[in-house]
């Protein structure tokens, strides 16, 4: 693949888990509007896709080599296939993002610990990624080296496409895990605000556990 963004290569600083949600709790009538970002709005979008698809790896770690095989209709294929390609295609977004290929991975035939480091990596680059000045409506031009095809699309596409892959696929062995009667972890955005503090929950006692709001 081939990239550039604007003339120039752009590249990804993800904080580490333990520095995630040290920063101060903002009112947002008192802090969202008037006062100079720090942080890019898609940063915890961003620490929450590497956060649950390296929690899913985890809970699949468990799992023995004829139940990663498993997979259910209609979804991309078998589990240990899904992660490969989730983990090989956010590695591809971010290749033509930066414009270094050295970014790609093949994970073809990568295990599940290989996939979690290779996904840690891309917390990192996606992070400093978007520490960079970034025009959202700069146009990405890509070139599939094997057939040709070409496509131009705007970085806040590009963006927005990655993380929407990450959570279909997540979904999709999210459902595979169930049907081998396996409790996927709670991996959506509400669960990664409270673990990474950033989220301060009341809840009343008599409350139902299953309510997400």
């Amino acid at each position: 693949m081939r990239a550039s963004l604007g003339g120039r290569m752009v590249a990804f600083h993800l904080p580490p888990p333990a520095a995630w949600g040290t920063g101060p709790l903002h009112s947002f009538g008192e802090s969202c509007y008037g006062s100079q970002m720090t942080r890019s709005l898609l940063e915890d979008a961003f620490a929450h896709h590497v956060w649950a698809t390296t929690r899913l790896i985890d809970r699949c770690l468990a799992l023995s080599p004829e139940q990663l095989e498993t997979g259910v209709p209609g979804t991309y294929g078998t589990i240990i296939e899904t992660m490969r390609h989730l983990v090989a295609g956010d590695s591809d977004y971010l290749s033509i993002m930066t414009g270094d290929r050295a970014h790609l991975v093949e994970a073809d035939h990568m295990d599940l610990p290989g996939l979690r480091v290779a996904m840690e990596n891309h917390g990192v680059l996606w992070s400093e990624l978007l520490a960079k000045d970034i025009d959202p409506d700069a146009m990405v031009h890509e070139v599939d080296e094997d057939d040709g095809y070409e496509r131009d699309a705007a970085i806040g596409i590009r963006l927005a496409q990655a993380l929407h892959h990450g959570t279909d696929h997540r979904s999709q062995i999210c459902t595979a895990l169930t049907t081998l009667g396996v409790d996927p972890p709670g991996i959506d955005v509400w669960n990664f605000g409270v673990q990474a503090g950033r989220i301060i929950e009341i809840v009343p006692k008599d409350r139902p556990t299953w309510v997400i709001r």
